[in-house]
């Protein structure tokens, strides 16, 4: 078994397997963030996305790896990636998965055994007793499990995380989540996985996952939920509509909207927080841009409003590099771990819950039976 040093000069060796669009955003994180960490694998059954990824890494230049990119290997099974690591013919601290997300849960537990630390793409599962075992692994083999939330690190809903911490808003009433956005047939067709409950899951648990988890990680805790999921425009196993009925602990009430079908293209991922004492809106194509911040009170953080938006021109925002420094100095030693497999359990039971909930046509109260 690998065991990992927490020195604070050593360089976290990193495998990305799966090497698909998402993996040019932890590829950039990566060399960011160069003095601390590097790419030594590259693994993708896809021989064409293995190449072009490995030519993206390639233009690279760092202090300490122009040696290690030459040296960079390449596997087209992840089966063979794990037996060299095991053999030691590859050293590997870190293990990143990008894979489609019905893969996740296997890969990441093979990874746990050999003494690998895991980060996993989102949702980290789909189903709800493959998350559970993620969790349960990676405990039971001494091993760290992250969970991308890159969402989280956004500069708009820190700030907005900060003034719920200051209890600004009050007495929450109303909550709002909508994901507006356009996924046209032909981005189903370009893989056989997509769109399937076993490897992708639908509009829910694939594309709005990250805003499933602004739900929990920034209002507090759900009681109940009600969901209704359709599948209107799109020929695909899973759904390409939901709508959610939320009540959460703290007595607020909330909807989240959900539709890949969007006219002509991304129209807005945004949330809107109501309270007794301050409205806040955070919009653009993926909650980039705070819209409207009104409170009772005044405070200094009301002036940093403007430098908080940004402009984005995708769905994925910037937040992959924040999460990578979060994740690489957790492993470090430097500071403690904001996305876990537990949080990612967080988001996975709510997914769980709408769509138990749309099969069946009743609220479900959560926690769920096998939390």
């Amino acid at each position: 078994m690998m065991s990992m040093s927490t020195k604070k000069d050593k360089i976290i060796k990193i495998a990305i397997v799966g090497c698909g669009r998402i993996s040019k955003n932890h590829i950039k994180a990566i060399n960011y963030l160069h003095k601390k960490c590097e790419i030594v694998a590259l693994c993708d059954n896809n021989i064409n996305n293995l190449t072009e990824v490995k030519k993206v890494c390639s233009t690279f230049k760092t202090d300490h790896n122009l040696e290690t990119q030459k040296l960079l290997r390449t596997f087209s099974s992840y089966n063979d990636l794990l037996s060299d690591i095991k053999k030691r013919s590859i050293e590997v601290d870190l293990v990143v998965i990008c894979t489609p997300s019905g893969l996740h849960s296997k890969q990441v537990i093979a990874a746990s055994k050999l003494g690998l630390h895991c980060c996993t793409e989102k949702p980290m599962a789909t189903t709800w007793e493959d998350g559970l075992k993620m969790v349960e692994e990676c405990k039971k083999n001494s091993v760290q499990l992250f969970v991308v939330k890159q969402n989280r690190f956004n500069n708009t809903l820190q700030l907005v995380k900060k003034q719920i911490e200051k209890k600004r808003f009050g007495r929450l009433s109303t909550v709002a989540v909508n994901v507006f956005w356009q996924r046209p047939q032909s981005y189903y067709d370009q893989a056989q996985w997509r769109g399937t409950w076993e490897y992708d899951g639908g509009a829910l648990m694939n594309q709005a996952s990250h805003y499933v988890d602004l739900l929990d990680w920034l209002i507090g805790p759900v009681n109940s939920l009600c969901a209704f999921t359709a599948t209107i425009g799109r020929k695909i196993e899973v759904e390409d509509t939901a709508t959610i009925n939320l009540k959460w602990e703290n007595g607020a009430l909330g909807t989240m909207a959900v539709t890949m079908l969007t006219y002509p293209k991304n129209l807005e991922g945004s949330i809107t927080i109501l309270g007794e004492k301050g409205s806040v809106r955070v919009g653009g194509l993926a909650v980039n841009n705070i819209d409207w911040w009104e409170f009772e009170d005044e405070d200094d953080d009301d002036q940093l409003v403007k430098e908080a938006n940004y402009q984005t021109s995708n769905v994925y925002g910037f937040g992959h590099t924040a999460y990578y420094e979060n994740m690489i100095n957790a492993l470090l030693g430097y500071e403690s771990t904001i996305c876990r497999g537990e949080d990612g359990l967080k988001s996975l039971e709510l997914l769980i819950a709408a769509y138990k909930s749309s099969e069946k046509g009743e609220i479900i109260h959560l926690p769920l039976e096998l939390f």
